[in-house]
């Protein structure tokens, strides 16, 4: 028998197939054909899932709020103020510049050499370096920006920083910066940002701050100047930026970054809450975490949430006392009673539960922890007992009421030491006479107005009578005696106060942390008999109390940066302006040292000199340190990649920007 051959149903009789089945043989045939076809696409799914990883993709906008306004988009002149520095960060390159976690790295530069002297510096520039206008940069932008800094003509408060550097070009790629000193810190300085030649070799010095470009600036950075938006009256509402796709670097993720400007936290608070920022420095909300958690809502969806970065900062606050502007404070007895009398962990405890702020209590200048050091051989810990018996040592007595006073020996101008009697003609005489008509109308009217220091017989008859009254015991003689002289020196000459009230004065920015904390100072020096009065004043007005050193003591912070040099915070050469020796601090061994770790081109030399530093400037007690506290930085949860761990200030929070993302795309392993 012949067998048939088996053959494949054809596609228009598969199409008829749901007209011979039945009802039951459909639903069976429809459900068999939906888990196949739900296997399949899982089968495949599961694939892709196992067979590639996301990865960050370009795209996106990321908004911050600031309260305040930019002024100078210029490195030149914007170092000083924390928004133009943010901005000058992301739009302008230098040199070297700092990583994530704070660390001086290349930029500009592909490479460097230091001499072995610590004198010269040389830089090699990378390759295919160019401005936003796609004008190349060379060698020559950096000399001119290092010499319009120099120049005093153009007032820039940098120049401090490059005085005595000469900068020689070797080619268009290399340069060389030449030293008259050593100075191991100095990479701190080639951090600084560079300005195009091409734009700004024919602005002349007096027109330089007035330019158009310091508001719509050209650099060589991660994002480039697109645009701003300016209020009716001038007021700078937003400045934007886009990535720089001539940029030598890695090329940031996010394409656009924005940043809105507010005149006050209140209006940056309602931006927060409507979602048109995504993300805040607690600077704008006086450093507290607790008010940023009360005041912005939180939404539930991730786009709609904050996270927040709690960075380092290589800083600490303190209270400098000014040794140079009054005698209590030169007293080193006093300086430690100031110390031991204050339970800084209290404070910082205090502080701390308030604002949810993560501070660190300081007891050293070089802030070991942060640099790796080791801590001081001793501190000044909270001991109120040991506070008073300094007082006491430094003679300012607790006078019962929890003042502490200081004897005042001084005599007083005028007292009756001379025997006087008719027909005497003295000043002391006059001096009798004044004192017999205040003490008495009768005397007065005995005098008949011998008032010019002649002993006459109204004078005469006035002490007659002052003797009835104020010496009945003895005869009276109309002259001044002994007993007399003792008496009128009772009654006529005014008693000087002859105590020094043990009282200063602690100058501090108005803010509501340094105020409180000024406040919590106060209170702890009352109770060793300290009396302190409070000066909070806005930041414009500190700098020329800096400047002329115009306070008794400073409630005040200072960033010691990523290669710390505390030559000027601390060196008895930088009492005055520009140094920042608020102190007036003068120490033999502390200059010495400080010089040392300078100059030292061995870092083991320098970490051992700081280490001694520390313990020469503690045991003189020159200021009060009180905590280091993190930078925190609330940044919306679309933002990813935003792993920072230190920073030198706070516009370095923007130092791994290029590793932020917002969109992301799955690629094969």
């Amino acid at each position: 028998m012949k067998r048939n051959k088996f053959k494949f149903p054809s596609f228009s009789q598969w199409k008829q197939i749901f007209k011979v089945l039945k009802k039951a043989e459909k639903i069976t045939l429809l459900v068999l054909a939906i888990l196949a076809a739900g296997s399949l696409f899982f089968l495949a799914t599961d694939f892709y899932i196992k067979n590639t990883k996301e990865v960050p993709a370009f795209g996106g906008t990321y908004a911050e709020g600031i309260v305040g306004q930019p002024r100078f988009i210029n490195p030149i002149y914007g170092e000083t103020n924390d928004v133009d520095r943010t901005l000058i960060n992301l739009i302008y390159s230098g040199l070297m510049t700092y990583d994530k976690n704070g660390k001086i790295v290349n930029d500009l530069a592909s490479s460097y050499n230091i001499s072995d002297d610590g004198k010269t510096y040389d830089f090699q520039l990378k390759d295919n370096i160019f401005w936003q206008d796609g004008k190349p940069l060379t060698a020559d932008d950096i000399i001119f920006t290092i010499k319009i800094i120099q120049n005093s003509d153009y007032k820039s408060p940098l120049r401090a920083n490059w005085i005595g550097v000469d900068v020689e070009k070797t080619s268009d790629k290399s340069l060389s910066l030449v030293l008259k000193t050593p100075y191991n810190s100095f990479l701190e300085n080639c951090a600084l940002k560079i300005i195009p030649q091409h734009i700004w070799e024919n602005v002349l010095a007096e027109n330089f701050a007035l330019s158009s470009y310091n508001l719509q600036p050209i650099g060589s950075g991660p994002y480039s100047f697109a645009g701003l938006e300016q209020s009716d009256t001038g007021f700078i509402k937003s400045i934007y930026l886009e990535s720089n796709h001539k940029y030598y670097g890695k090329l940031p993720y996010i394409s656009n970054v924005s940043f809105q400007f507010f005149a006050n936290k209140d209006d940056l608070v309602k931006a927060a809450n409507s979602k048109s920022i995504g993300g805040f420095s607690l600077t704008a909300l006086d450093n507290s975490e607790a008010a940023a958690e009360k005041e912005i809502k939180q939404g539930w969806v991730k786009n709609e949430k904050f996270s927040t970065y709690s960075l380092s900062l290589p800083r600490y606050f303190a209270v400098f006392f000014n040794t140079n502007k009054t005698k209590i404070l030169s007293d080193i007895n006093i300086r430690k009673a100031l110390n031991y009398s204050v339970d800084k962990q209290g404070l910082i405890n205090q502080i701390s539960s308030s604002t949810k702020s993560n501070m660190s209590l300081v007891d050293s200048p070089i802030l070991p922890d942060f640099f790796g050091l080791q801590a001081p051989t001793s501190a000044y810990t909270f001991d109120i007992e040991r506070a008073k018996k300094l007082l006491d040592k430094s003679g300012f007595k607790d006078n019962g009421s929890n003042q502490r006073v200081k004897p005042n020996n001084k005599k007083p101008a005028f007292q009756f030491k001379n025997y006087l009697a008719a027909r005497n003609k003295s000043t002391d005489v006059t001096q009798l006479q004044g004192c017999l008509a205040r003490l008495d109308d009768n005397f007065k009217n005995l005098l008949q107005n011998e008032t010019s220091g002649i002993y006459g017989k109204g004078t005469e008859n006035a002490v007659t009578e002052f003797q009835k009254k104020y010496l009945p015991d003895t005869t009276p003689t109309g002259e001044v005696g002994k007993a007399t002289r003792t008496k009128l020196n009772e009654l006529c000459i005014t008693p000087q106060d002859n105590s020094q009230l043990l009282k200063f004065t602690i100058t501090t920015i108005n803010q509501p942390q340094l105020v409180q904390i000024a406040n919590l100072l106060k209170d702890s020096w009352q109770k060793a008999g300290i009396t302190v009065d409070i000066k909070a004043v806005e930041i414009s007005e500190l700098k020329p109390i800096i400047k002329t050193r115009d306070y008794d003591a400073l409630l005040y912070g200072e960033v010691l940066g990523s290669e710390p040099d505390l030559y000027p915070f601390w060196h008895s050469s930088q009492i005055n302006d520009p140094g920042l020796n608020l102190s007036a601090y003068q120490s033999k061994d502390a200059d010495q040292l400080l010089k040392e770790a300078r100059e030292t081109l061995d870092i083991t030399t320098k970490q051992d000199d700081y280490e001694k530093l520390q313990n020469v400037i503690i045991a003189d007690a020159p200021a009060l340190f009180l905590y280091n506290p993190d930078y925190i930085y609330w940044v919306s949860q679309k933002i990813n990649g935003v792993n920072t761990t230190k920073i030198v200030d706070p516009a370095k929070r923007f130092s791994n920007i290029s590793e932020w993302y917002i969109k992301t795309k799955r690629v094969f392993k």
